[in-house]
């Protein structure tokens, strides 16, 4: 049978099957075979058609037969200012119908070599935030003890802390990639030890990170001290502020911090806000004068070799961009996570 006609019949099966993510396809026997998932084209099914995961994979509710999953929480309640990000997990995937399996400029195909799906959400307690961060370390630890790598849809950064937990019960203390407007280092917000402020001194605390492999990225705004970043730098983090990479390309930045986090375990923490305003208004805590588009997708990119057990994309808060496009930016950003993990194949480049 000839390619097109190979072609020509699977994309029969999965119009006239309604599966979603394209995860059969037809051998030049004409005989079914498994494949990796596939998100499925706008050809095949029309955007707005089918279930609303993120880029149309299949779902399933657990990580059996996975490398890596895509997984919501939607929390909000350790927020401090704006609230609404427990609605970005479903804002992501929905704006994520936009995204094709393959990545033009990186040469990137996570789908030829990775077996991927959208799992869900956690389920949380949504009225008690320690019970809510008990529940996501238990389910994270289910994810990562087999062996799948979970990319994260937030849900306000108070959901990192209970994730690096379960990550650190598999791989020992982490390397970090924290890209952010805010250090996110109190060790405590008002009477609380646990809030989206708290989770990388409570990691800390908690001995979850290697501490000299730890970078953050994109710091800024107005302080309550002048000291406000002094206590990252004391623990051995490396700290970037926003002021020093206006204007420049990251990539020397990034192989630096390839060079830092070597070969062991890595994660990526990615909070929007880190991104200027005018990129992504949707969230609680915006801040001005912040990173480009392109230079989020160079610091992911840059992360390309590194040992990645994970990340997260967090603090979308949809209600504050009506256009979408601060989860449409999001959906971009976790897709690049995808294609720098571990085992991700490249047709060129």
């Amino acid at each position: 049978m000839a390619v097109a006609a190979v072609r020509a019949v699977a994309t029969t099966l999965r119009r006239s099957s309604g599966f979603l993510g394209g995860s059969r396809s037809v051998s030049t026997s004409g005989a079914l075979q498994q494949k990796f998932n596939v998100p499925p084209s706008g050809n095949d099914l029309p955007r707005p058609g089918g279930i609303a995961s993120m880029m149309r994979l299949p779902v399933q509710n657990d990580t059996q037969g996975l490398d890596a999953c895509f997984v919501g929480i939607p929390l909000d309640i350790g927020t401090s200012n704006r609230s609404g990000t427990r609605f970005g997990p479903r804002q992501i995937r929905t704006e994520s119908v936009m995204l094709r399996p393959y990545n033009n400029w990186t040469g990137a195909a996570p789908f030829d070599s990775l077996q991927v799906a959208d799992i869900g959400d956690v389920f949380i307690n949504m009225y008690d935030l320690k019970d809510a961060v008990k529940k996501i370390r238990e389910a994270y630890s289910k994810i990562v003890a087999n062996g799948c790598k979970p990319l994260t849809l937030g849900g306000d950064h108070t959901l990192t802390y209970p994730i690096l937990q379960a990550i650190k019960d598999k791989h020992g203390p982490v390397g970090l990639v924290h890209v952010d407007a805010h250090a996110d280092t109190h060790d405590q917000m008002g009477d609380e030890k646990v809030a989206h402020g708290t989770p990388f001194y409570r990691a800390v605390d908690e001995g979850l990170l290697d501490c000299n492999r730890v970078i953050q990225i994109g710091l800024r705004g107005t302080g309550y001290t002048d000291y406000d970043y002094d206590w990252s730098r004391s623990q051995g983090f490396r700290v970037v502020q926003a002021e020093e990479i206006w204007y420049k390309s990251l990539a020397p930045l990034m192989e630096e911090v390839r060079a830092q986090m070597g070969d062991g375990p890595v994660y990526l923490s990615f909070d929007i806000d880190a991104l200027d305003p005018a990129y992504a208004p949707g969230t609680g805590t915006p801040e001005i004068g912040g990173l480009t588009s392109h230079q989020g997708l160079e610091i992911i990119r840059g992360c390309r070799g590194l040992n990645l057990v994970g990340g997260d994309l967090v603090e979308v808060s949809p209600a504050y961009d009506p256009s979408g496009n601060t989860a449409l930016t999001a959906a971009n950003l976790l897709f690049e996570m995808l294609c720098v993990l571990p085992g991700v194949q490249y047709r060129r480049g």
